[in-house]
């Protein structure tokens, strides 16, 4: 694990933002204490949920989007580690790990023209590198019994989170993904949009269900392979939000049906979120509230093995939204998830 720079006391008390009779989140999580044998350190620690971040946009450079997720993590802990500790925020359940290090990757990715395909081909060798170190630290979580929290990054990495927690469970898993897009594009090479069908063909990811997939920006073709593939099912933004043909809560339950008869990843893109800043941002999507609702309902099972949420990219202007964003979410999660 050359590539992870754990999280410190430093890191943590540069952070924190002490104020008299209140107790901050991150004055109660755990961190490593020291960088050998993770594993077992992982296994012996009594907490449930491992915080990391993918601080890159090289998959997103690769599938020519806008750049920016590399920035979605240090937005996260800002906030994350400032809100109240209390009853309904578990921090004594949660260990920062830290991040996985692409700095050099993003340093060779400033020098590549997004326009040659030469360098969308060089971007996308870098991607399978980052797989690599993706899936390794996932694989190694879930084996010590731990759930993880991955904060992106691009969608790319959700290749990585099936293909570790797979490889930890030594059998394929089952997906529910919230996004605008189904990321199931061919195998030309890896990018961020196209991790789901790469661990599909490789044999990772079993069963595949696309929440509130866009109608305008989902092609013909991909429409057919979807429908024509009994381990995939979806519905569209359209269907639910606007033209009302389908209820959200029934959806959802459909959805935890087709992919809660195993372990399962819960994949959440941002350009699902309406107006949030990502690599697709759109001003037409799901709220935030809804966004939550869906996360609550799907996290309540013990089969749900991780969280990754991807594709948040803010600006130094949104940064505290995104931060909170990020932050409303994570939380969501482990209250729905620590009681299963």
């Amino acid at each position: 694990m050359d590539k992870l720079v754990l999280f410190n006391e430093s890191n943590l008390n540069s952070l924190i933002y002490k104020r008299p009779d209140e107790s901050k989140f991150g004055e109660h999580i755990k961190i490593i204490p020291k960088p050998t044998d993770i594993y077992e350190q992982l296994k012996n620690l009594d907490v449930q949920y491992i915080i990391f971040g993918i601080p890159e946009d090289v998959g997103v450079f690769a599938n020519l989007g806008k750049s920016g997720t590399s920035k979605a993590w240090d937005a996260c802990l800002k906030v994350l580690l400032n809100i109240q500790s209390n009853a309904f925020t578990h921090a004594h359940k949660v260990l920062i790990l830290g991040h996985l290090d692409f700095s050099e990757e993003l340093k060779m990715l400033s020098q590549l023209n997004q326009a040659n395909p030469k360098n969308l081909q060089k971007s996308r060798k870098l991607v399978k590198q980052i797989d690599i170190h993706v899936a390794q630290l996932i694989s190694t979580i879930v084996k010590s019994g731990k759930t993880p929290i991955v904060i992106g990054g691009g969608h790319n990495n959700a290749y990585g989170n099936i293909k570790g927690t797979s490889l930890a469970l030594k059998k394929p898993i089952n997906v529910i993904n919230f996004d605008a897009h189904s990321d199931f594009r061919a195998e030309e090479g890896r990018h961020s949009g196209n991790g789901f069908s790469y661990a599909y063909s490789e044999g990772f990811l079993k069963k595949y269900f696309i929440f509130g997939l866009h109608e305008n920006y989902t092609s013909a073709a991909i429409f057919k392979q979807l429908e024509n593939n009994s381990h995939i099912d979806f519905n569209t933004f359209e269907a639910l939000e606007i033209r009302k043909e389908v209820k959200f809560k029934t959806e959802i339950n459909r959805a935890l049906q087709f992919i809660n008869s195993k372990p399962y990843g819960i994949e959440l893109d941002c350009d699902a979120i309406q107006n949030t800043p990502s690599s697709a941002m759109s001003p037409s999507g799901f709220s935030v509230s809804k966004t939550r609702m869906f996360l609550n309902a799907v996290a309540q099972s013990k089969h749900a093995m991780y969280l990754h949420l991807c594709e948040a990219a803010p600006t130094p202007e949104t940064e505290a939204q995104v931060g909170k964003l990020l932050t409303y979410l994570i939380t969501d999660f482990i209250r729905a998830h620590a009681n299963t």
